[in-house]
């Protein structure tokens, strides 16, 4: 058995773009676009061989995807947390639960899908403004 992708719903797939790839660092590996049922699939990934995010765009849906928290989150692990977080939120991204371990941080995505961001290796260590900084909503 292989781990293939986690398929998310999105109500604004420029915005999910933008989040996703411009902001996370994710490339569209693969796109398709189904005229006939009114919909896209895009898959995400940092490469094609890796685990991936499949967005589903329904073009005529324009009502928000209601929150499931028994979803849980996606959870990526990254090169340096601190350096992450402050990019995310340089692009308008709230960092729900700051890195203030320097190991784990969350945020949300457009969809209000919940995103785990880890630090790779061991913890960095607590550094400002993330050590002193509360957390926001819920993550």
């Amino acid at each position: 058995m292989k781990y293939l992708h986690t398929m998310i719903r999105v109500l604004d797939l420029d915005k999910s773009l933008d989040f996703y790839c411009n902001k996370l660092g994710l490339k569209v590996t693969q796109r398709k676009d189904i005229e006939a049922g009114r919909f896209s699939l895009l898959f995400l990934g940092l490469d094609e061989s890796g685990p991936q995010i499949e967005l589903t765009h329904n073009w005529d849906t324009t009502e928000p995807y209601s929150v499931g928290r028994n979803f849980g989150h996606l959870a990526f692990q990254v090169e340096n947390i601190y350096e992450l977080c402050e990019r995310l939120q340089e692009g308008g991204v709230t960092i729900l639960r700051p890195p203030r371990d320097g190991y784990m941080a969350f945020v949300r995505c457009p969809d209000n899908v919940s995103i785990e961001l880890l630090q790779q290796g061991e913890a960095l260590p607590p550094c400002e403004p993330w050590a002193s900084m509360e957390n926001t909503g819920e993550w």
